[in-house]
């Protein structure tokens, strides 16, 4: 049987064919002789030739179940015929063997492979963190020869730079190595990750230290250099020690000084420029702070000297206005030549406090003194308007003006002022007006307005409208109107309160002084004069005259003592509302006092009180007898006297003693006379008090309203009791002719 069978004729089956296949492969690379061929063919035969086993044979045996699944796995032919069928029938055997008798091991196998699998997984990794490893370990070689590289260069920067004995600050090589040393420690700061950089760090802050300090002394010493020099200068010169803007001081302490310290000018405009860090904020601190202190040191005594002789000769008012000026222009001056070394820092005022404090702090101890003792309202009030007005208004509106570092002393100046000039206005009120004690000329009215209307009449000039005036009016008004531009409102508003009170208090009793002297009208008429002038001055100022007064009262608690005494109250029953807290707290009593409406409340009724009494004065006779008859008629309507008192009233009016046509016409007759005779005189007396006609006018409108009424009841009960001739006998006027007569008057 040849065995050059193709492998086109091959089953279909997988593992056939790899049988197959490794059986062609190998007979075509091992090819058998004729006599292994021959052999090979005889064995074929024998075997095919073989009958089955017994067991095999009887139909009626029941085949174990391996058997019976191998049977069925690899059915064959009774006869295998060729070599493909034994391959066919010897890999279908062995298919059937493997998937039964060697599954656990083919799971054995794929576990095996996936453990594979994990450690080539494993070591793929390793590897990577060898190569990661590998590049660190370059990395590192590399930072490490940086980091050597720069240790290096610090230790070279540190052994040759500040520390070096030729080092100083006038050396080329300074600033630069500064610089040079601020980046080294700003690239330090942001590169942690060296190794030792803490270290260098702290070294090139030491560096830094020294170097600042190197600074500051050099500043000290040049600074300190430059004064002696133009202490020197000014030895030198003979000059005494006058006011720093004239000649020959201005040029020295200005112009020699600039000269002499102009060395330092790179050095601070180079710390400027880095003041944003902490260390050069702090150096350039101190360098204004010895910068003012040998200005100080140069300018105190000149400044001082010059302050005390304002304070020699001239008053106070003169010696601040001078004082303010004198040292705004020094502190001009100073400022200018501050910001000609620090043009940075110029616009911050608060650099040169160590200067100007103390040269502001001599001036308000040269001030504050005589401030004390001063006690004269017009001079205090002077002081407030040359401080507002000329000092804070003018000079020191712009805030970026170079003396606007002298406005707090200023404004502490002019608190004084108004403090002290605040206490001087009470005292004033109190002893001026309060206690005033008018002499024998004070209250000579009419007479002083007689004394005056006179003058006015014999000068031509407009007379003095205070000369008139009761003197503690003349001193209230004046006062206001002096505090009313110097004072706070919240100030003055307490101030005007209580000189309103006082002096209304004054001038009334003023007017019952001069009632008791001259007549009631005189009293009268005064007091309607004087309020009626401090009414219309206080109409000036803008300002709530009215003030809250808040006191505690005490009046309740008897009542309680009395109940506890008594023992209707427990003490210390703390459960009750009037327990003991609640019953000896005091009460907090409110009470709103306006001054204004208390003025108007009291000129009205001083008006009314004239009007009256003015009234009365004219037409009284007819007031008492049209009371009598309203009397006698309600007695005879009322039916409740005696029968001889109605025997007596039931007679007809005219009858009566006291209405009789003659007692009428004489009442009449006095009232007419009053009117032409008396009531002039009250028309006189009030254009000597109250010079305005409309106030005149006013007055007098309700007067003669009174007087026409009375006319109008008497005519009216006249004519209802009287014949027409009797009321012709009477004489009369008819109510035209008397307002005509009336208004002749005005």
């Amino acid at each position: 049987m040849s065995m050059a069978t193709t492998p086109a004729t091959l089953p279909k089956s997988g593992a056939v064919s790899k049988g197959y296949n490794f059986a062609y492969a190998w007979e075509k690379n091992a090819p058998l002789t004729e006599q292994q061929n021959a052999a090979i063919s005889a064995l074929s035969h024998a075997v095919a030739e073989r009958p089955f086993p017994a067991n095999l044979e009887d139909g009626g045996t029941t085949m174990p179940e391996k058997e019976s699944a191998l049977e069925e796995a690899g059915a064959m032919d009774a006869v295998l015929v060729n070599t493909h069928q034994f391959y066919k029938w010897f890999a279908e055997l062995e298919s059937a063997m493997k998937s039964e008798t060697e599954e656990k091991y083919r799971l054995y196998e794929s576990t095996l492979e996936e453990r594979v699998n994990t450690c080539d997984g494993i070591l793929k990794q390793v590897d990577d963190t060898l190569n990661l490893f590998e590049e660190l370990q370059s990395l590192h070689s590399s930072v490490a020869i940086k980091t050597k590289t720069l240790h290096d260069a610090c230790d070279q920067l540190a052994s040759t730079s500040f520390y070096s004995q030729t080092m100083n600050i006038g050396n080329e090589q300074f600033l630069p190595l500064l610089k040079r040393l601020d980046d080294c420690i700003s690239y330090v700061e942001n590169n942690p990750q060296y190794a030792e950089s803490a270290v260098y760090l702290v070294k090139f802050r030491q560096l830094q230290s020294r170097a600042l300090g190197m600074i500051r002394s050099h500043v000290l010493s040049t600074l300190k250099a430059a004064s002696a020099q133009v202490q020197a200068a000014i030895r030198g010169s003979g000059s005494g020690k006058n006011a720093v803007t004239e000649g020959v001081e201005a040029s020295l302490i200005y112009v020699r000084f600039k000269a002499a310290a102009g060395e330092l000018k790179p050095i601070f405009d180079e710390i400027e420029s880095r003041s944003a860090k902490k260390e050069y904020a702090q150096i350039l601190s101190e360098c204004h702070s010895l910068f003012c202190e040998q200005r100080l040191y140069l300018i105190r005594g000149m400044v001082q000297q010059s302050i005390s002789e304002f304070a020699k000769n001239e008053a106070l008012p003169s010696l601040t206005r001078s004082g303010c000026a004198y040292l705004m222009e020094a502190c001009q001056l100073e400022h200018q030549l501050f910001a000609h070394f620090f043009p940075a820092s110029a616009s911050d005022v608060s650099s040169m406090s160590p200067l100007m404090d103390p040269l502001c702090t001599h001036l308000y101890d040269t001030l504050r003194p005589r401030l004390i003792y001063e006690g004269n309202i017009d001079s205090l009030c002077e002081l407030v308007n040359i401080l507002k007005a000329e000092v804070l208004a003018e000079q020191l509106s712009r805030p970026e003006d170079s003396v606007a570092g002298l406005r707090p002393i200023f404004q502490r100046i002019l608190a004084d002022v108004h403090e002290r000039l605040a206490f001087c206005a009470r005292t004033h009120i109190r002893e001026e007006i309060a206690n005033f004690r008018p002499s024998d000329e004070d209250l000579d009215y009419p007479g002083k307005l007689e004394r005056s209307a006179t003058s006015s009449a014999n000068v031509s000039d407009n007379p003095d409208m205070y000369a008139t005036w009761y003197r503690p009016l003349e001193k209230t008004v004046s006062c206001l109107s002096k505090l009313y531009r110097c004072l706070e409102s919240s100030v003055f508003t307490g101030l005007a309160q209580e000189a309103l009170e006082v002096c209304s208090t004054s001038l009334q009793n003023a007017s019952k002084v001069i009632t008791k002297r001259a007549t009631p009208m005189d009293g009268q008429l005064f007091l309607i004069k004087h309020l009626l002038i401090l009414r219309e001055q206080i109409a000036l100022f803008d300002i709530e005259f009215s003030v809250t007064h808040k006191e505690l009262d005490f009046s309740h608690l008897l009542d309680h003592l009395r109940r506890i005494l008594r023992g209707q109250v427990s003490l210390f029953d703390w459960s009750r509302s009037t327990s003991l807290a609640r019953t000896f707290s005091p009460r907090v009593l409110e009470s709103q006092i306006d001054a204004r409406k208390e003025l108007e409340k009291s000129l009205k009724s001083t008006c009314e009180e004239f009007i009256m009494s003015i009234t009365k004065l004219v037409v009284d006779p007819m007031l008492s007898f049209v009371t009598k008859v309203t009397a006698v008629k309600v007695a005879l309507s009322s039916g409740s006297q005696g029968q001889k008192l109605d025997s007596v009233l039931a007679k007809p009016l005219k009858t009566q003693a006291f209405a009789s046509s003659d007692k009428v016409a004489e009442l009449i007759q006095k009232v007419g006379t009053a009117i032409q005779e008396a009531l002039p005189k009250v028309m006189i007396k009030m254009r000597l008090y109250l010079q305005n006609p409309s106030t005149r006018l006013i007055l007098f409108k309700p007067i003669k309203t009174n007087i026409v009424e009375a006319h109008i009841q008497l005519q009216s009960l006249v004519k209802s009791e009287y014949s027409a001739d009797e009321i012709q006998s009477m004489g009369m006027l008819a109510i035209s002719d008397l307002q005509s007569q009336l208004d002749s008057l005005m």
